[in-house]
This record gives C-alpha cells, structure tokens and sequence, in this order.
C-alpha cells in the first residue's frame, strides 16, 4: 500500500470521509502543495501531524474543499431563479422546502434567501444549508464576508440587506434568520426527502464519476415530483433521464 493509500485509509477513520471517492489526481495535487508548506516530506507523516492536531486537520479540510464561493456566482443563473424557477414551484406552494448542499461559507443559501424574497415574505423562507467543513460552517453562520465576495451583487441588493463593517459586509439579521446551517457529508450521511429545490453548485467536479452518480441519485430521490436540483456552471448532467430527471433550463433540472 502506498503513502497516500495508508493516508486515505487514516482519514477515513479519523474523519469518515472517503477521499478515494475524490478525483486522485487532483487531490493528491492540493494535499501535496499543503503538506510540503507545512514542512512534512511523505502523507504519512502528514496524517500522524493531522491525527495530532486539530487546526492541522481544519486546514486539511478547507483545502480538500477548496472554498471558492461568492454571492450571485454566476448571477445569469440566478435571474433564471427568479424570474421562471421561483414563481413556477411557487404555483404549488407558498413554503418552499429548500436545500443549499455542499453550502461552503454561506453566500449561496444567503443568497438564494435574497431572491426567493422578492417573491415570498421572510417568514416563509427556510432553507437547510449543509457543508462537510465545520470552519466553513461557522464562518456562514457569522455572515460577515470580504467586499471581493459580494462583487456579483447587484447594488440595490448590496445596500439592502447588507451593513458595512470596515473593509467587511455583514449579512442583516432578517437574511441570515432564514438558513439553518448543519454539518453533512454528501457520500455517506442520508438525505432529507421532498424538497422543492436542491441547488448544489461547483462541488461535482472534485468527485469520481461513481460518487457523482451516488450524488444524483440521492439528490433524484430526495427532490418531490416538479423538484428543481440547480447545478454549477462546469457541471452539467449529460444524461439527467438516467436520475429521473429532465432539463427545464440551463443547469436546471426537473425531477419528472
């Protein structure tokens, strides 16, 4: 068995994270570049410095997931979440079951809070967000974000519901009231059923093809009949009739 065999075998005890349902290559890649800055020659000798010491393994885990994240990404996709997504499931129900999977910081529930808002009142809004990296989740939960993170945001939205800290913007109360964040790992842990809308973006591409099928017949499974599962830009699912599904727009897809 080699090194990163013994270190895959660590983690998964350690963490129960499987990273062999990770794309190798590209993991090897990210942990190699980590370990060699922190002065570690092998991932072995990475994996008895991380089983030691818990902000190793915190920073191991933000670099395995890689958090690039920033509100309306993509903001194109978003109007299309506004303007025909929206009003169609909301045709069928005022209370929108909502699910942000693999949510990194919090932009993109937050997000998805500000647009359902223009259609629905708070109070009607509730959404799960879920990531597997517990800094990532207290970091969402604070909601205070860099200006860089917001450079998609229209300005109206910007002065909206954000406030000014300094160099930082702070997500308001109103917003940051209706997202639930929890800890959940999207290979191994079970899926909640009937959502209205699962919008899972930009984490695809770190997993085999084998862990994505897993992914998307849970996602198929756990969407209602008319359900929407919203897909990241580089992830598009060449064959969504395989999940149950088909296409009702670009990175868009209709649980039949």
């Amino acid at each position: 068995m080699n090194d990163y065999e013994l270190f895959v075998q660590g983690i998964k005890k350690l963490t129960g994270i499987d990273l062999s349902l990770y794309k190798e290559a590209q993991m090897k890649r990210r942990l190699t570049s980590l370990y060699e800055k922190k002065g570690y020659k092998n991932f072995v000798e990475f994996l008895r410095a991380v089983e030691k010491d818990r902000d190793l393994l915190n920073e191991f885990l933000d670099r395995m997931t890689i958090n690039v994240s920033e509100f309306y990404r993509n903001a194109k996709r978003w109007e299309v979440l506004q303007n025909k997504i929206f009003p169609k499931l909301l045709e069928k129900n005022k209370r929108l079951k909502i699910w942000s999977a693999a949510c990194s910081t919090g932009e993109e529930p937050y997000t998805i809070a500000m647009v359902l808002s223009n259609h629905v009142p708070f109070s009607n809004i509730q959404i799960l967000a879920t990531d597997i990296d517990e800094n990532c989740i207290q970091k969402a939960k604070r909601g205070v974000y860099p200006e860089r993170s917001l450079a998609e945001v229209p300005p109206n939205i910007k002065s909206k519901y954000f406030i000014q800290e300094g160099p930082f913007f702070r997500v308001k109360d109103e917003i940051k009231n209706t997202v639930t964040f929890k800890k959940h790992n999207l290979l191994s842990d079970p899926y909640d059923k009937n959502y209205d809308l699962i919008v899972c973006r930009n984490v695809m591409i770190y997993f085999t093809e084998e862990a994505k099928d897993h992914i998307y017949k849970e996602f198929s499974n756990s969407l209602r009949p008319g359900g929407i599962l919203f897909v990241g830009s580089t992830e598009q699912i060449f064959n969504p009739s395989r999940y149950g599904f088909e296409v009702e727009d670009t990175f868009f897809y209709r649980k039949i």
